[in-house]
């Protein structure tokens, strides 16, 4: 089994990197809205949702815990100002989901902003947001953000499994970047980020038991780090992880001593707002890795209750 120190320190490593440039967290107010607007909610949304992950497994020592939610305060306080640019969101573009996505691990960790609530509520009575044209993978995370928030999803979820790729369980050899992505996305939907393993149907996860070896070690041969960090995530996610010691040898030595993590390969060059949005998202993932999976590293130690 990988060693939990070095799983660990590359969540503490990815935290402390993500701290320091806090401000690239950052929105572009002036932006023409049919251009991006919502884009740059991306990362933040992404942040909390990995914050909220790293709370609720509760394998946080002291300096990771403490960073965490500085980034949370940072980032609700200074970048959405309160809430109040999630609310503005929703008015530039009253149908996407994105405010809403970006407001619920919030929610879910004590922030609050009443008006995103009400328009969320009233939204989700209309049949234009039901109507949304989405992949499969997406709107099964819409549907289960819907359910956490204590709505009825306008689409069920067990409706919306078997049109996504990895529901129709195809051709193994046929996953590619964007393939890839789909399938961890639809396990990460599926266990509410790792929360439960169970939500898995069964085929799926044998079918990912017998794979997912296989797609780590390509990933890793090819020195795509953000995949791979998003495959040791589905790995965790599993009812059986395998915590693959030669991928996160590797994962963990691709890590920079700041604490960053190039998406492919090496580490880019570029200026600091540029460098973190290339980087912000392979980096974010090292730390959702890092806390699953020191996670079931710590359960696979501790004796069964008798």
């Amino acid at each position: 089994m990988t060693d939990t120190r070095l799983m660990h320190t590359v969540g503490v490593r990815a935290l402390e990197w993500l701290w320091a440039r806090r401000d690239g967290f950052r929105l572009e107010t002036d932006v023409d809205p049919e251009t991006g607007f919502l884009e740059r909610f991306k990362p933040v949304g992404e942040l909390a949702l990995i914050c909220r992950v790293l709370f609720r497994e509760g394998v946080a020592g002291a300096r990771q815990a403490e960073l965490a939610r500085r980034l949370l305060d940072h980032t609700w306080r200074t970048t959405l100002d309160g809430g109040r640019m999630l609310v503005r969101g929703q008015r530039v573009e009253p149908l996407s989901p994105i405010p809403f996505e970006v407001y619920l691990p919030y929610k879910e960790l004590g922030y609050s902003e009443p008006e995103v609530e009400r328009a969320t509520v009233l939204y989700h009575r209309l049949e234009s947001w039901a109507a949304l044209e989405l992949d499969p993978t997406r709107r099964l995370g819409l549907s289960a953000f819907q359910r956490r928030f204590g709505l009825t999803p306008r689409t069920p979820e067990a409706d919306v499994v078997g049109s996504t790729w990895l529901g129709r369980t195809p051709e193994p050899w046929t996953v590619s970047g964007h393939i890839a992505y789909d399938v961890t996305h639809t396990v990460f939907h599926l266990t509410d980020w790792g929360a439960r393993p169970e939500g898995l149907p069964p085929h799926l996860a044998d079918y990912l038991a017998t794979w997912l070896p296989v797609w780590i070690d390509d990933w890793l041969d090819l020195r795509r780090w953000d995949l791979l960090g998003e495959l040791l995530v589905v790995d965790a996610c599993l009812p059986r992880p395998t915590l693959d010691e030669r991928a996160w040898e590797a994962f963990a030595a691709a890590q920079q001593p700041d604490g960053a993590m190039p998406a492919v390969r090496a580490m880019p060059e570029g200026e600091p707002d540029e460098l973190f949005d290339m980087v912000y998202h392979p980096t974010l993932v090292a730390a959702f890795a890092s806390a699953l999976a020191t996670s079931r590293a710590l359960s696979a130690l501790t004796p069964a209750a008798p």
